[in-house]
């Protein structure tokens, strides 16, 4: 995957195109506002983790036609040549508000507005909805397996299953944001610094003749590793660790051994006890095999003497809800505020602003408002885009967003951070300005249309 490939602007949809040269041919280059929002929660999540602002805002930065673009727009023979020959100066010059990285947010509020002329907005929807929505779905899975294991580390074995290769990078970069530990995806600990986990595959052992042996061969290459103990019988695995042990005495390092298969609760415990009546109380207990936010969940539950979790397929897909309800719509066009009426589809017009309501530490409610409004709590979106450059005050590492999401989850009522569906929900509410202004531009939209 190369650098050209991931900042081409013909990543987006064709009408996308045909309306930015249409706005071009009406002269429409006032300021337009742009929200991004999830009209719903899904059932399965009691908030949703904002994730994927920042490889999107270096795309916008980057974003350029080059001639091979233009060239084959040309060959589609549906477009003007004044709208081709205005790509070459193309640039994104508009500003962005959005919500950091690691903050939870909920249903109807703006996570991201873009200011721009129509053209440039327009355009960048197909990528901005694409990149927030998958990094955004991903994270708030891995925020309830985080929540699920109650301290224990969690790592990411996701990458070969999930649905392509850009995903499967920028997963691992979305899971850390939400409190995995690490990741056994190479590239994404190159690129964004996540910490790197791996040790051995059942084909490791098969490819030996004895599995003792290939224990043996492992542990003289990498001392410190977790032996994968249940390609045969996870017991009898178990077993010979321990002899491995005794067999090496004081340069026996290894950290752990991992439970891949069976019934892990029960193999857990035995497995305790085998290495605690041995002496080898340090050595820790991995398991992995198909689980999920549920399935770890019970294990915690049932006290289960388990050190850590891979999790790969259930988390990379998301498996339970693997799609949001997301929307990019506008809200203003030239000052004036502008929404659709459709039913079911309300959008919140102008350009708003989110207050956390917090009480003694703990979020209690949110209130969308106005963005020139100054209301009681703390503002959630901030300026991140200044007519297409970034503010190097919001540039911040991955281990920033980590921490804000360890903190604002924390932050959350109890009830939201259960796997349960809370019961009442969380309350977001609009203010009385924005609620005036909804009623006051949707009575003017439908006298216009009449």
């Amino acid at each position: 995957m190369t650098a050209s490939s991931r900042m081409s602007p013909l990543f987006t949809d064709l009408y996308e195109l045909k309306m930015a040269q249409a706005y071009l041919a009406e002269e429409m280059h006032a300021p337009a506002t742009f929200s991004l929002f999830v009209r719903s929660l899904p059932p399965e999540r009691n908030f949703l983790l904002a994730a994927g602002l920042d490889p999107l805002l270096d795309w916008l930065e980057d974003l350029r036609f080059n001639e091979e673009d233009i060239a084959f727009l040309d060959s589609l023979e549906s477009f003007s040549q004044r709208y081709l020959d205005s790509l070459r100066d193309f640039r994104f010059e508009g500003d962005v508000w959005a919500m950091p990285e690691g903050t939870p947010f909920f249903a109807e509020e703006p996570l991201i507005e873009v200011v721009a002329p129509p053209a440039q907005a327009q355009l960048v929807e197909t990528l901005v909805m694409n990149q927030v929505h998958s990094a955004t779905v991903l994270a708030s899975k891995a925020a309830r397996i985080v929540l699920a294991a109650e301290g224990r580390a969690v790592v990411d074995f996701g990458a070969r299953r999930i649905h392509g290769t850009d995903a499967g990078l920028k997963s691992a970069r979305a899971y850390h944001i939400a409190g995995v530990a690490a990741t056994s995806n190479v590239l994404a600990g190159r690129l964004y610094g996540v910490p790197l986990s791996g040790t051995m595959a059942h084909s490791y052992v098969q490819a030996h003749d004895d599995e003792m042996d290939a224990f043996r061969a492992f542990t003289r290459e990498f001392p410190e590793t977790i032996l994968l103990v249940d390609t045969y019988d996870t017991l009898s695995g178990v077993r010979k660790v321990i002899a491995l042990a005794r067999e090496l005495g004081e340069d026996f390092r290894v950290r752990g051994v991992r439970l891949d298969s069976g019934d892990l609760a029960t193999l857990s415990f035995e497995t305790r006890r085998l290495l605690d009546e041995a002496g080898l109380g340090s050595v820790e207990i991995f398991a992995s095999g198909g689980l999920d936010d549920v399935s770890i969940r019970d294990l915690v539950r049932r006290g289960c003497p388990i050190d850590g979790f891979g999790v790969g397929t259930s988390m990379g897909v998301s498996a339970d809800s693997p799609r949001l309800d997301m929307a990019y719509k506008l809200t203003a066009y030239a000052g004036s505020g502008r929404m659709k009426l459709s039913s079911g589809k309300r959008s919140l017009p102008g350009r708003k602003q989110v207050f956390r309501e917090e009480r003694g530490g703990r979020a209690v409610a949110d209130r969308i408002a106005r963005a020139e409004e100054s209301r009681p709590g703390r503002p959630l979106l901030r300026r991140v885009l200044s007519g297409g450059r970034r503010l190097e005050e919001t540039r911040e590492g991955i281990g920033a967003a980590r921490e804000r999401a360890r903190r604002e989850i924390a932050a959350l009522p109890e009830s939201l951070r259960s796997l349960e569906p809370a019961d009442p929900g969380y309350e977001v509410g609009l203010s009385p300005a924005l609620r005036d202004h909804l009623d006051e531009v949707a009575e003017r939209v439908r006298k216009q249309q009449i």
